[in-house]
């Protein structure tokens, strides 16, 4: 039998790509074309992409290029992103999982590295609502690894950082959370490389118990 781990908080942060919605297919498509057309070794780029929002991960592999160019690009990637939607599925479990945090009340906000227009789309696509707080990428100044995306939605919750429990897929948003003084349940096949406090294979194996003053997750 497997061993459960609790961890106790009262708020939870939640990762879109990886974590809620499976959109591998098209973040593989989107990218390797990219990498394509700069002459880069696409397995490679896809060794960074995931977590990252795209001018970020542009500014890593073009090291040489102007920012303005990256955002300009970036702007195009997400555009191209949101129209295409082939292969977008919810993780398993990931439908429940919402609907437990939702029928418990417990404070959560989606902290995705993707814009409106593209969260809206691929939450839609997979079939799961959209929490009431979100930040989004036009929400910062920089992109995961940098905290400031937990932090800000652990301000919008109310919440102390150290009161939060992010759920991630990637080393720059697992990064990220610990950058922010949360503990982190990785969640998926990339999580597991990357230090999490605790990883899963999906959100089938999370059970939420909600108390009064926080929640009890039962991981495993």
């Amino acid at each position: 039998m497997t061993a459960t781990t609790v961890l106790t908080c009262r708020a939870l942060l939640l990762d879109m790509d990886g974590t809620l919605v499976n959109s591998d297919a098209v973040v593989e498509r989107i990218w390797r074309r990219w990498a394509d057309r700069h002459g880069l070794d696409g397995d490679e780029v896809m060794k960074v992409v995931h977590g990252r929002q795209g001018y970020a991960t542009m500014a890593l592999l073009l090291p040489g290029r102007p920012m303005a160019q990256n955002h300009a690009e970036n702007a195009w990637m997400l555009a191209e992103e949101t129209a295409d939607m082939d292969g977008v599925v919810a993780v398993p479990g990931a439908g429940e999982f919402l609907s437990s945090l939702v029928t418990g009340s417990v404070p959560h906000a989606l902290v995705t590295s993707a814009d409106v227009a593209l969260s809206t789309a691929r939450m839609a696509a997979a079939g799961l609502g959209l929490p009431d707080v979100r930040v989004t990428a036009e929400s910062v100044g920089a992109s995961k690894p940098d905290p400031e995306g937990f932090l800000k939605g652990a301000a919008e919750l109310g919440v102390d950082p150290a009161d939060c429990v992010v759920f991630e897929d990637s080393g720059a948003g697992i990064q990220a959370g610990r950058a922010a003084g949360m503990r982190v349940v990785g969640v998926g096949p990339r999580a597991g490389f990357h230090g999490p406090d605790v990883a899963v294979r999906d959100l089938t194996q999370i059970r939420v118990e909600p108390f009064d003053g926080g929640v009890r997750l039962h991981v495993g």
